[in-house]
């Protein structure tokens, strides 16, 4: 499977079908909740799951049949996913190293995607994403969550609607617990353990269990610290709360490694700010990992700023307003929504308009993340065309906007 593929057919078969027959990509993290979401469906279910971890296969698939009474497929491959003319659509929970090339992979196999966040390990190949997704005409739903909350959907609304007035800055807040992972060396890789294809677009390294499995997300390589994991739910709420669909022009992000002398390569703390100057609106983002106050009852959400109030949101389900110089309580709600159902519609009906969260989310969502991170690593203020998705006059950053790729696992430059 590679750039050479084409899709078998435009349309699936399940626009036609009355049960979306899927497979879950990565089962050991988010890839649970895949199969039991999708489990929950009364017009979906999982046929296969797959990973490159043998051992773990197993486990999965000894819990799926004592949770639903049948088998369920394994396989180790996920080409051998995409090859399969009996899969329908795929969900997507690998380390995020892998995300947009097994997404990429499965819409030129015809298959629809649920790609968990972020969409993309980098920028350049979240725009290769959504070229892919329109080409091959796939309905493909990035893992944003908190776009399906009704309570969410009616805040954004209120935004639009001047509940706090003109709404110039959003504020992402990422407080979760971080402790030291140690530090861990290299060993020989496990019997039960594709190791190539796990590192799949990575350059190749030998296997360490610092990464294997979660602690990827700490390393550059496969991951992209909190702003990259937790932190595009939030990215994602600030872009789509302030109403802005482009990147920003200037970006600066400090932060560092403050407590732990351990494996981790990506910063602890991060405050990263992404000005947009022609719509003046600002969006501040803030990661901590220990010991930190609230703000306004939010540790992991997003505050917006207007010229009559403010908003928090809360988690995935929740938002408060507070007006006027006194703060006075506004308009409030808690109500929560099915991310997985509102993909299964769109993939009945074949209309991307019925997505909340869209293929170009998976790509701006977490293209912020990535220029905050770049900033961050170069140590400096950037300065970022939107319209051409470039640096503007600096080679080292634009470097960045990529990454060097280890065939066969490349993400090609036409999709």
């Amino acid at each position: 499977m590679g750039a050479g593929v084409t899709a078998s057919a435009l349309t699936s078969q399940a626009a036609v079908s009355d049960r979306v027959r899927i497979a879950v990509l990565g089962v050991n993290g988010r890839g649970r909740d895949h199969i039991k979401g999708i489990m929950e469906q009364k017009d979906a279910e999982v046929v296969a799951i797959c990973d490159p971890d043998g051992q773990l296969l197993e486990k999965r698939a000894g819990e799926f049949e004592k949770a639903y009474g049948k088998k369920v497929k394994i396989e180790q491959d996920l080409r051998k996913i995409f090859d399969n003319k009996e899969i329908d659509a795929v969900t997507v929970a690998t380390p995020n190293h892998w995300h947009a090339l097994a997404a990429i992979w499965a819409c030129q196999a015809g298959k629809d995607v649920y790609v968990e966040k972020p969409g993309a390990h980098n920028i350049y190949e979240g725009r290769k994403l959504v070229e892919a997704a329109h080409k091959y005409k796939r309905i493909v739903q990035h893992g944003v969550q908190l776009r399906s909350s009704e309570a969410l959907r009616e805040a954004v609304q209120l935004l639009r609607d001047g509940v706090i007035g003109n709404v110039y800055m959003a504020r992402g807040l990422v407080f979760r617990w971080r402790p030291d992972i140690g530090k861990k060396g290299t060993e020989p890789t496990p019997s039960y353990l594709d190791w190539n294809l796990w590192q799949g677009p990575a350059q190749e390294r030998a296997f360490t269990r610092r990464v294997c499995h979660y602690n990827w997300h700490w390393t550059w390589e496969y991951g992209n610290g909190d702003v990259g994991n937790q932190g595009i739910h939030e990215t994602d709420m600030c872009m789509w709360g302030l109403g802005v669909d482009t990147l920003p022009k200037k970006i600066t992000a400090m932060g560092g490694k403050f407590l732990f002398d351990d494996d981790k390569e990506t910063p602890e703390v991060l405050t990263s700010t992404y000005l947009y100057p022609d719509q003046k609106k600002m969006i501040q983002f803030e990661v901590r990992h220990w010991m930190t106050n609230r703000e306004d009852g939010a540790d992991v959400g997003n505050l917006f700023y207007g010229s009559k109030g403010y908003m928090v949101i809360k988690g995935y389900d929740t938002f408060e307003t507070y007006l006027g110089q006194k703060r006075e309580p506004g308009p409030s709600r808690k109500a929560g929504g099915d991310h997985y159902a509102n993909w299964i519609k769109a993939i009945k009906s074949r209309k991307t308009e019925d997505q909340h969260g869209p293929v170009e989310t998976a790509h701006l969502s977490s293209a912020l993340a990535h220029l905050g991170n770049i900033s961050y690593r170069l140590g400096r203020q950037l300065e970022f065309d939107p319209t051409a998705e470039k640096f503007v006059g600096d080679s080292e950053a634009n470097a960045m906007l990529t990454r060097k790729y280890r065939k066969p696992f490349v993400v090609p430059e036409k999709v």
